[in-house]
């Protein structure tokens, strides 16, 4: 590795030391069908938006449900407070696509139709609403 990518990748790591987030690789849901379960959430209070996954009839929100359960674990050992005590809230939630598995259905008169099996990446990430108001003063 470079020296100036080295500089700026070790930019990025501090950087992520003050944020709160997980992230989960390579789920089975299309991507699209798990953009729409994150928009349901984002931007809500953690404790509202385990209700609305837990309820959710959607696939994909079992799988968003564990990641909200793990980010939240994430700020409750790097804070070292309870989630209780603060008013924890979903602040960006990135639904991103991952590697697709290819496959052939049988067609008419000797042909193959392509299936594209699609996957993705989610990174959830979480915050305080003390710790926002202080950074847009």
């Amino acid at each position: 590795m470079g020296a100036r990518k080295k500089i700026s990748a070790d930019a990025r790591k501090e950087a992520r030391k003050s944020q709160y987030f997980a992230k989960l690789n390579n789920i089975p849901t299309s991507p699209r069908k798990m953009r729409l379960v994150a928009d349901m959430i984002r931007g809500m209070e953690v404790n509202r938006a385990l209700g609305v996954l837990k309820f959710s009839t959607k696939e994909a929100s079992i799988n968003m449900e564990k990641l909200l359960k793990s980010a939240i674990a994430n700020w409750e050992t790097k804070t070292e407070q309870k989630a209780d005590s603060a008013t924890l809230y979903v602040s960006e939630v990135f639904v991103d696509g991952a590697t697709m598995l290819k496959r052939l259905r049988t067609a008419p008169q000797g042909r193959g139709y392509r299936i594209r099996k699609r996957s993705n990446h989610v990174t959830l990430f979480v915050d305080t609403k003390n710790t926002n108001d202080n950074q847009n003063n």
